[in-house]
Formats: C-alpha cells, sequence, structure tokens
C-alpha cells in the first residue's frame, strides 16, 4: 500500500528554520509532482510549495523567500525547508504527491496508475 509519512515536524522558535522531509513507500513507479500544503485551524489547505517531474517550483505568497522544496528521486522523498519562521508559519503541513503506482501482481506488465496521495500531516509549531 502507497504511504507517505512525513517527517522533521515540532517546535521550532521564531526566527529558525525548519526542514521536513515526505517519504514514500509502496510500489511506485515514478513520482510525477510533489506539494506541501499547511492548514490552520477553520482555515483552509494553503499551498506552501510545489515542484514538478520538470523541475518546475511554485511557491505560495506567504513563504516565498523563505521555502526551498526540492526532492530526491532516488530515496522518493520530498522536502521542505524554511527559514525566518514566524508564529503565523505554526500549521499542519501535509505532503502531497502525484505518482504512477504499479497494479499488476506482475511486475513484468507494468501495469501502473496515477493518483494523488496524502500524508496525514505533521504539526509544526514556532513558538518560544
Amino acid at each position: 500500500q502507497v504511504q507517505l509519512v512525513e517527517s522533521g515536524g515540532g517546535l521550532v522558535q521564531p526566527g529558525g528554520s525548519l526542514s521536513l522531509s515526505c517519504a514514500a513507500s509502496g510500489r511506485i513507479l515514478n513520482i510525477h509532482s510533489w506539494d506541501w500544503y499547511r492548514q490552520a485551524p477553520g482555515k483552509e489547505r494553503e499551498l506552501v510549495a510545489t515542484i514538478t517531474g520538470g523541475d518546475a517550483i511554485t511557491y505560495g505568497d506567504s513563504v516565498k523567500g523563505r521555502s526551498n522544496i526540492t526532492r530526491d528521486a532516488t530515496k522518493n522523498t520530498g522536502y521542505l525547508h524554511m527559514k525566518k519562521l514566524e508564529a503565523e508559519d505554526t500549521d499542519v503541513y501535509y505532503c502531497h504527491a502525484n505518482m504512477a503506482v504499479i497494479t499488476s501482481d506482475n511486475a513484468d506488465l507494468m501495469a501502473f496508475t496515477c493518483g494523488d496521495y496524502w500524508g496525514k500531516g505533521i504539526a509544526v509549531n514556532v513558538s518560544s
């Protein structure tokens, strides 16, 4: 079963830096894009950053200049690095990936489906 697991969250001091990782596991053929979202209680989910298979990168307005999104295809892992964190960055951060997943029990058939997968989220608290 395909899973995305975020790590690296927790308590961060104001002005500090954050490094999040999202490890994908399962019968993955290829990951087409990575996204990071964040959401606070009572608010809509906000796009933080996106990186595509063609390495096109988009950042949300609130994190431009403070964020860097990367990916490591060999590890099936996406990363988000942020600096100069503020209290407003306190949210649950979600990893998302669009990927091709093998669906056949016979690997030689190379049958797959493309879909969107989400991590369960990881809390980031920016506080003294």
